[in-house]
């Protein structure tokens, strides 16, 4: 047997000695469990607390039940389609063949199995149970005895008995183990079974020796790092402080060998000073970093997430949430070893106020990143301006990356599509079922949205916190396990009323926190029909403090005026323009609505009178925005790169503006988020 591996091995079983004893917490929490972390002011309610009732996320939800999931699932058990599962089946000795797909395919497969999941702990539905139950032991046929699991490696292994793990600075061996381990605590809260969490605990106990005898070359080895979230939430979960040492490790040896940008690794962690390289990557590292900072207060973490979080959001991020604009680029920072080299890098944040319409890369998955970040953030902190970037990302860059019908897929998300655009992106020509250079995004997707729920309501040692809003049910328990019940009735995000019915409370005095969005200005709350007693302010949670009794009403109103929104000057393609948005939603020009006319030549005054407009788009109601727009002068451009301006004035025409997430749904079509603006 080669050494290195027996090594491996002997440590292995030597932990599992020191954690045979080991349980997992009595009490399943949701998503990102912070019950018993120190440093975290929310926690999340049980992943089966929320019930989507009417309107906008009951639409999507039911969707995402009849539509995203079961198309998903076929996908990824169908070898002719992807051999994602068959990989494992391979791997397991039940298929003959080789391993086909990208690295990344167990990763997949994984989300996939989240998704179903995170489907069942709101539906219960014993098919999905079944379906989960026979895949879980599929994997655990294939995972080797030492808790390795990775099926490229394994059936390369099978067929030429060479034993290389994490030598590859490609390889998403980690990325997998990382979706693997977060699935699995999802499976455990939603189902109470360990099948999968059994599965997981082996894995991480085999990064554990890893990672204790890996040079710091391998140790690098770990791209899109979805394992530091994955790692903490196996500790969340099992308690075993190992896990939580593996993760603070993790962290620790970045940057201590050559690093890249593109990674995120060309220096330490605590040494970043902006955000440079592929997004996904960088996002998901900062999520897992803020889950560090929950259990340890380390706050030489926090200190480079704030900065990273203020890069992001002041200088890189899209008006729709999106990030990472550059699908390839240069890092003129180079590595860590050749500073003054010049590095490429991919799927990448720019420069500050690089932010290109056309071209715009914005992968769904970094995107989703951005809330999972973000979420996390939330958690630490109590701070509002999270819940609203949260928000700003789910209801355009992550929505945006899925069909409203939930079987066909955006990888990128471009803020501009246009059929004169004379460069060939690698990811267009409009949304498709299954991507097959790189099909990551429709499992994030999908098991994003089955989770949405999650990401409703908090709870703190002071009482019920409101992040995202919508019409559901509310059935949970205060953080002192005190019952709750109340019923949210709203059409939101297409009207600002939202109100709260109260049906079961603690008998003591608590706090209803009420998120007021930043973009919103005039909010009122009454209780009971008086005006509430407590500062309202734009971008800050309103705290609502009394002693409660079932039947109390609260009633929120969130004016969403039409606004324009201009972009710093520095951005040099958004220079005189202006973005459309209604409340959280952002709108866009699509030529299917507007004649099939060049939309470059329609023109938007700040005296505009859009107004809201319901319309259905592929059976799904969305607000349109209607009004008048200017017709600019904009005539064939006939292999010209200069002319004279036209000095005609431009003419009234009826123009249509569509959610920026439902575009792309009726054909082929250009479409832009920017305007231009005549004042």
């Amino acid at each position: 047997m080669n050494l290195k591996r027996k090594f491996l091995i002997n440590a292995f079983v030597g932990l599992t000695a020191l954690t045979v004893s080991l349980t997992v917490c009595a009490q399943p929490k949701g998503l990102v469990n912070t019950s018993q972390s120190k440093f975290a002011r929310l926690q999340g309610v049980n992943m089966s607390d929320v019930t989507w009732t009417t309107g906008f996320w009951a639409d999507r939800f039911k969707v995402c039940r009849d539509s995203m999931v079961p198309h998903l699932w076929q996908t990824y058990t169908d070898p002719n389609l992807s051999h994602s599962f068959e990989n494992f089946k391979v791997a397991a000795g039940l298929s003959a063949g080789n391993f086909k797909g990208p690295s990344f395919h167990d990763g997949d497969f994984y989300k996939t199995l989240e998704s179903l999941a995170g489907m069942y702990a709101l539906t219960r539905d014993k098919k999905l149970d079944a379906m989960m139950d026979e895949a879980i032991a599929v994997i655990g046929k294939a995972q080797t005895p030492d808790g390795y699991i990775y099926t490229k490696a394994i059936i390369q292994q099978k067929k030429t008995g060479e034993k290389k793990m994490f030598d590859d600075k490609l390889s998403f061996e980690a990325y997998n183990f990382g979706h693997l381990m977060t699935a699995a605590c999802v499976h455990y809260r939603a189902t109470g079974k360990t099948s999968l969490l059994d599965i997981a605990k082996k894995a991480t106990n085999f990064l554990i020796g890893f990672y204790n005898n890996a040079s710091p070359e391998q140790a690098r080895n770990a791209i899109c790092p979805s394992h530091y979230m994955g790692v903490i939430e196996m500790y969340r979960t099992t308690r075993d402080p190992a896990y939580l040492a593996l993760a603070q490790k993790l962290i620790d040896i970045r940057g201590l060998s050559e690093g890249t940008d593109d990674n995120s690794d060309r220096v330490p962690f605590r040494k970043m000073t902006k955000v440079i390289g592929h997004a996904v990557r960088a996002n998901y590292l900062f999520a897992g970093a803020a889950d560090v900072f929950a259990e340890t207060g380390d706050s030489t973490l926090l200190s480079t997430l704030d900065l990273m979080w203020d890069d992001v959001v002041n200088h890189k991020m899209y008006v729709t949430g999106g990030c990472g604009a550059l699908y390839d680029g240069v890092s003129p920072e180079g590595t860590s070893y050749k500073p003054d080299t010049v590095q490429k890098i991919h799927q990448a944040y720019g420069k500050a106020y690089q932010l290109p319409n056309h071209s715009a890369h914005n992968e769904t998955c970094a995107n989703i990143g951005n809330l999972l970040w973000n979420y996390r953030m939330l958690q630490i902190t109590g701070n509002a301006k999270y819940a609203d970037v949260m928000e700003l990302a789910l209801y355009n860059s992550i929505l945006s990356g899925i069909s409203l019908d939930g079987n066909k897929f955006f990888y990128t998300n471009p803020l501009s599509a246009s059929d004169d655009y004379p460069y060939h992106m690698r990811w267009m020509g409009g949304r498709q079922k299954y991507i097959r250079l790189s099909n990551c995004c429709p499992p994030n997707t999908v098991r994003t949205l089955a989770e949405v729920s999650n990401y409703a309501y908090s709870v703190s040692d002071k009482g019920l916190w409101l992040n995202i809003f919508g019409a559901n049910q509310l059935t949970t328990t205060l953080e002192d396990g005190s019952p709750i019940r109340l019923t949210q009735e709203t059409a939101y995000p297409w009207d600002g009323a939202i109100k709260l019915s109260l049906e079961q409370v603690p008998a003591k005095s608590f706090s209803l926190f009420v998120r007021i969005p930043g973009w919103c200005q005039g909010a009122t709350i009454k209780i009971n029909g008086s005006p509430a007693s407590t500062m309202i302010k734009s971008g800050d949670y309103a705290e609502l403090n009394r002693s409660w009794k079932a039947g109390d009403k609260v009633e929120i109103n969130l004016p969403m005026p039409v606004k324009l929104i201009e972009a710093n000057p520095l951005v040099e393609e958004t220079r005189n323009q202006v973005a459309v948005k209604r409340g959280p939603v952002v709108y866009c020009l699509e030529s299917v609505d507007n004649q099939n006319k060049k939309i470059t030549g329609l023109a938007l005054s700040t005296r505009n009178k859009l107004k809201p407009t319901r319309i259905v788009i592929e059976n799904s109601e969305v607000m349109a925005l209607e009004g008048e727009a200017q017709q600019v002068e904009n005539g064939a451009w006939s292999n010209q790169l200069y002319r004279e301006v036209s000095d005609k004035t431009p003419a009234s025409t009826n123009v249509r503006l569509i959610p920026y997430y439902a575009w792309s749904n009726r054909g082929r079509s250009e479409m832009s988020v920017w305007i231009p603006l005549i004042r």
